[in-house]
């Protein structure tokens, strides 16, 4: 088995926090680097953030970076994205995924990824 789980979506007001988990089962998140992507109704899904396997780098897009924090806790083999100061375009499908032995900086693009979870919703809204 071998998967990812994205939890802690929700409704929050602009300005609001979330954060959200990447839990993994049947593999070790440390040897992988994980990407979070967002994917809005009617628009591709695009990077976010991104953290190389052992957690040494991190790379942010710039539509989230100063907002989102993205970290590692390889004792929880779990993987959080803190969002703060959250923004209606921020309102997508959010997932988390996994590239294998990326120790350089990850990248963002989709194409690069292997694993994917199923996604969670966030809403960002009045």
């Amino acid at each position: 088995q071998l998967q990812l789980v994205e939890s802690g979506g929700g409704l929050v007001q602009p300005g609001g926090s979330l954060r959200l988990s990447c839990a993994a089962s049947g593999f070790t998140l440390d040897y992988y680097a994980i990407g979070w992507f967002r994917q809005a109704p009617g628009k591709e899904r695009e990077g976010g953030s991104c953290i190389s396997s052992g957690g040494g780098s991190t790379n942010y897009a710039d539509s989230v970076k100063g907002r989102f924090t993205i970290s590692r806790d390889s004792a929880k083999n779990t993987v959080y994205l803190q969002m703060n100061s959250l923004k209606p375009e921020d309102t997508a499908v959010y997932y988390c995924a996994a590239k294998p032995l990326l120790f350089r900086l990850c990248v963002l693009s989709k194409w690069e990824y292997d694993y994917w979870g199923q996604g969670t919703q966030v809403t960002v809204s009045s």
